[in-house]
Parts: structure tokens; sequence; C-alpha cells
């Protein structure tokens, strides 16, 4: 069955992967696209509820219930959380939703299980197992669909730990600085080994000060330049989940 066209923008800490996902989705709609956004966790269903309370601890919800917290939760375990979540919203919402509009916009998708987990591997060997891994569980046995383009912004850990000063931390990965680091160079490794749309979210080659960063303006406008060469490529096709 034809599905629309799934644009993920994925991104490091701070990157604004939400106010974009947004700008891009206005454009869009804008020019009369049948568009719909998600973001993933989708915290007020069932599943989100899990993955924000007990497993992240954000306070809106509840305290987390791993006293490790999820920055140091085995990568597979973290895993299927999210996992889970994606594949019980797309059954309940979103899969019809993918065959009845033009775009689907996702802010995060699989692509945030790959940096996150994989950053916890101690080597390469590991990172690809985990990979693979991801790969099998999220499209493989999950049946979600797989993204026809990736938007990967990069706000280098410096730049976003400065956007962050004053900001209250909340959840167990937001609060830990070393699992944003180990996340930032897991998600530069993916994005070139998978051929990601990178993005850098600087103006330099290396971070120095605030006004190094790039501005929303200019970092949407980086964003449709490279979602409009390809939204026009040919739509792949995509069978129904199973129902059990």
């Amino acid at each position: 069955m034809k599905r629309a066209k799934i644009i993920v923008i994925e991104g490091t800490d701070g990157s604004g992967k939400q106010t974009q996902s947004e700008k891009l989705y206005e454009y869009y709609k804008n020019m009369g696209k049948k568009i719909k956004m998600f973001s993933f966790p989708i915290y007020d269903s069932p599943t989100g509820k899990i993955v924000g309370g007990p497993y992240l601890g954000k306070p809106e919800i509840c305290e987390g219930y791993f006293p490790e917290k999820s920055c140091s939760v085995d990568p597979i375990v973290s895993s299927l959380y999210f996992a889970a979540d994606r594949r019980y919203n797309f059954l309940k919402d979103i899969e019809s939703e993918v065959f009845k509009n033009e775009i689907i916009i996702f802010d995060r998708y699989s692509t945030s299980n790959m940096g996150h987990q994989v950053g916890k591997a101690k080597n390469k060997k590991q990172r690809d197992m985990l990979l693979s891994f991801l790969d099998k569980l999220e499209f493989g046995f999950c049946e979600l669909p797989r993204p026809d383009i990736v938007v990967f912004l990069h706000m280098p850990c410096d730049a976003s730990f400065e956007l962050r000063k004053g900001r209250v931390s909340t959840d167990g990965n937001e609060s830990s600085m070393s699992h944003l680091r180990k996340s930032e160079d897991a998600y530069l490794y993916i994005a070139d080994k998978y051929k990601w749309n990178y993005i850098n979210c600087i103006k330099t080659k290396k971070y120095k000060k605030k006004e190094d960063i790039k501005s929303i303006d200019e970092i949407s406008k980086d964003i449709i330049s490279i979602v409009d060469k390809k939204i026009n490529l040919k739509n792949k096709k995509m069978d129904k989940m199973s129902r059990f």
C-alpha cells in the first residue's frame, strides 16, 4: 500500500528538534500538503507514561523506578520501552494517518533509540551489535516503517550545556552530562554510517561562545533546503502491521 513520505527530525540534546519539526510542518502545511506530525515518546499515551515516568523519571509523571537512572540501564532493556511506545501508538493512531497523508513528520523516532542506547556501548563491536539489534527490533519485529528522510541536527554538547544553564534537568538522561557526551559521539558515528542528512547547528568549526550558534531560522532554512530536494522521490510501499 502506498504511504506518506516519512521525515524524521533527529538531533543531539538542545538542537531544537521539536521547534524545527513544527517549522517544517507549517512550511508544508502552508503549501497545501496533507501532513501530520508526531513526537516520540508520546507521553500522554499509556506506553509513553511508562517511558516518561518509571523509566525516565520525569517529575510531572512520577519518580523513576530505576535506582541507577535511565542513563545507566542496560541498552537492550531501555530500547524495548521506546520501541513498545512506537508500536503501540502506530497500532492505535499513527498507522492510519500514514496511509491518509502525503507527509508524516516525526520529532524523534527509532533514530533516538540508536543515539541514546548505542552511546552506552564500550566499543565499535558493541555499537554495531546494538545497531543490528535495533534494526531488527523496530523495523522487523515491531513492523515500523523505515523513514524516507532523516535530518540530523548536531548541537555540540558544549553549546547544549550553555543553552541549558539555569534549566532544571527533567529526566535521567538529561541529568547526566556523561550520557549526553557519549550519545553525541554515538550520533555522529551513526549519522555517518547511515548517511543521514547532517546539519551543524553552529556556524564555526568549534563552539566557543553563544554567538556561534545558528539562529532557529538559519537552521530551518537548512532543513527545508535538504527536504525540498528529496520530498518528491518515489514513495515506499508499506504493509499493514500485524494485529494479534
